[in-house]
């Protein structure tokens, strides 16, 4: 009979394998090095050659992007420049939620001594800890909105805590939504613009707002934001 000290470290073994495994797949097969802005439009002719199943390739594509630490910033614009403002929204949207519902699944009950490793030591992790032992989802929407700690560990980072996954899940999905907009609508202001510059600036003006906007919420938490 396994002892349940060796049975978190098999887990723990086994978690770091799969991580280190799925990376060198897709390093090996490139995939890595177009998660980058300047390489959009190659994911963008990628992901268009499949089809119809484009939608449900890219929602995959943004999971692996988040749970495997690779920048979710050029995977979001992706979105709007592949399938426009507001396609894309919902599709960057569907993304987000499922990959951040599994990052914190994976954390409370498959690899959570390797994620208290991960967060080990960091002072910002112990009182977000705190926080949502006091305030509950209110200090899950603040950092969802204020992004204080990075965001891919955040997913990760919230297994650790006493939050439901219900609340952590619909909170998540409430609160992701205003930057998602603002970002995919940088992309979806050069397939809007059809080929006229005119029309291009306008909705890349419309994007600016909205991620101005965005940008201005830190300043509404501003007393918060001192306390984390």
């Amino acid at each position: 009979m396994k002892s349940p000290m060796n049975s978190k470290l098999i887990k723990s073994i086994a978690a770091c394998l799969t991580i280190v495994l799925i990376y060198f797949i897709l390093r090996h097969y490139g995939i890595t090095e177009y998660i980058d802005l300047k390489n959009v439009h190659k994911i963008k002719t990628w992901v268009s050659g499949f089809g119809i199943i484009a939608p449900l390739v890219y929602i995959c594509f943004y999971i692996i992007a988040t749970l495997f630490f690779l920048p979710g910033l050029p995977v979001t614009v992706l979105s709007g420049v592949a399938f426009g403002p507001v396609l894309g929204v919902v599709y960057a949207w569907i993304g987000s939620v499922i990959a951040v519902s599994l990052a914190f699944l994976t954390a409370r009950y498959v690899a959570r001594d390797l994620v208290e490793n991960w967060v080990s030591g960091n002072t910002q992790f112990k009182k977000i800890d705190e926080k949502v032992e006091q305030e509950g989802w209110r200090i899950l929407m603040f950092t969802r909105l204020v992004p204080l700690f990075p965001f891919n560990l955040q997913n990760y980072a919230y297994g650790l805590t006493k939050i439901r996954f219900t609340t952590y899940a619909l909170v998540s999905s409430i609160f992701m939504l205003p930057g998602t907009i603002a970002y995919v609508q940088i992309g979806g202001a050069l397939v809007s613009g059809e080929g006229n510059l005119r029309k291009t600036l306008i909705y890349l003006s419309l994007a600016g707002v909205l991620i101005l906007l965005v940008s201005l919420i830190p300043r509404l938490f501003k007393r918060r934001q001192t306390e984390i």
